[in-house]
């Protein structure tokens, strides 16, 4: 492993400021951050993986150190694959916690080197969460400023507004 790496999976449908809030304080501890989208065939997405992908690129252009990349499987398989030992996940609530520390024990279980790493959000946006995002703006709900402004634009055209 050349440099701290770190590998925060997700699915991302869409990025929020709450996964940019995780992401940049992620890279004051990470030298480097892969943003792994989950291909998830048990989820139904409003968005399809390429249009995850463009849209976190397009968002997080400005950072040379961060990868986007698409996976499937054991996370703890993918983690060890990318030469690296730790699991980024952020927290907002209580019930976000429990979720995460059963999967985090999971994990462990499965691969030992594998540590998972807990970042709690930033006040401002733990109410927030892309389903929450994605409901607002299916009615036309004002979402700005919860998401960067090119995904609220995509989050219109997926609307039709």
């Amino acid at each position: 492993m050349s440099g701290r790496l770190a590998v925060y999976p997700g699915t991302f449908d869409p990025i929020t400021n709450g996964h940019l809030s995780i992401v940049n304080r992620a890279l004051k501890i990470f030298d480097k951050l892969i943003i792994a989208i989950l291909n998830n065939p048990q989820k139904e997405p409003l968005f399809s993986i390429e249009e995850r992908i463009a849209m976190i690129k397009d968002v997080l252009k400005s950072k040379s150190n961060i990868e986007v990349d698409v996976f499937d499987g054991l996370l703890v398989d993918y983690v060890i694959e990318k030469k690296s030992n730790v699991v980024l996940r952020g927290i907002r609530a209580l019930s976000d916690f429990e979720y995460e520390f059963q999967m985090a024990l999971m994990n462990r279980k499965l691969n030992r080197d594998v540590q998972s790493i807990f970042l709690m959000t930033d006040y401002k946006w733990f109410y927030i969460s892309s389903t929450i995002i994605k409901e607002a703006a299916s009615f036309n709900g004002d979402i700005s400023g919860l998401v960067p402004p090119s995904v609220c634009r995509k989050l219109k055209e997926k609307f039709g507004y």
